[in-house]
């Protein structure tokens, strides 16, 4: 982790630059162990500067959860836009989902992280995150399934979001599995559940 050299920037554009470097910080540490000091010093801001847009050291953090949900919202959303049937969409969302946590890594392990936690404010930001992708996939099968039973088809969306979320920790602790090979594992189990009721 390297200073930034504080210069006058856009207020939009100065927090996502602290929400950066302080998703850095809390994947590195953890929240309990990370420093607003370490995170302004990193930033090039002062720590009163940081409270000024995040109140506390916990707002920034819901902020840094926030953050990769929006991100991970428009990357499922738009991986599935044009594809012709049930099971491309489902693969080009999964794909999208686990490209999301190679790539963004301190994203995921931020998420991971507060996943333990229950009845704080970020437990709260995580679950709704998933429920976010809960109710993308439930819409996805609402335009590719058969309509008629909405409580099948969220819950099977509850499942397919818990089932990914294993397989994600999963992929942790073995490198060599790449998105592509994570998709098609997740695929041999989803679709053939799901497959039935695609039209």
């Amino acid at each position: 982790m390297t200073t930034a050299k504080r210069k006058r920037m856009p207020r939009a554009e100065r927090m996502r630059q602290m929400v950066e470097v302080a998703e850095e910080v809390f994947a590195a540490r953890g929240y309990a162990a990370a420093s607003m000091d370490e995170i302004a010093e990193l930033v090039g801001v002062s720590k009163p500067m940081l409270y000024e847009y995040f109140n506390s050291k916990e707002g920034l953090l819901l902020a840094c959860i926030r953050e990769s949900r929006s991100v991970l919202r428009e990357v499922t959303e738009q991986a599935t836009v044009g594809a012709a049937t049930a099971e491309d969409a489902l693969r080009r969302g999964l794909l999208a989902f686990f490209v999301f946590i190679r790539e963004r890594r301190q994203a995921w392990s931020l998420l991971r992280h507060e996943m333990a936690l229950i009845g704080t404010p970020a437990a709260d930001e995580v679950e709704e995150t998933r429920r976010q992708q809960t109710d993308l996939i439930a819409a996805l099968m609402s335009g590719h399934f058969d309509s008629g039973d909405d409580l099948r088809a969220e819950a099977a969306a509850e499942f397919v979001v818990g089932a990914c979320e294993r397989l994600a920790i999963w992929c942790e602790r073995h490198d060599e599995v790449d998105p592509e090979t994570a998709t098609g594992y997740a695929m041999d189990v989803l679709w053939s559940g799901l497959q039935h009721r695609a039209r």
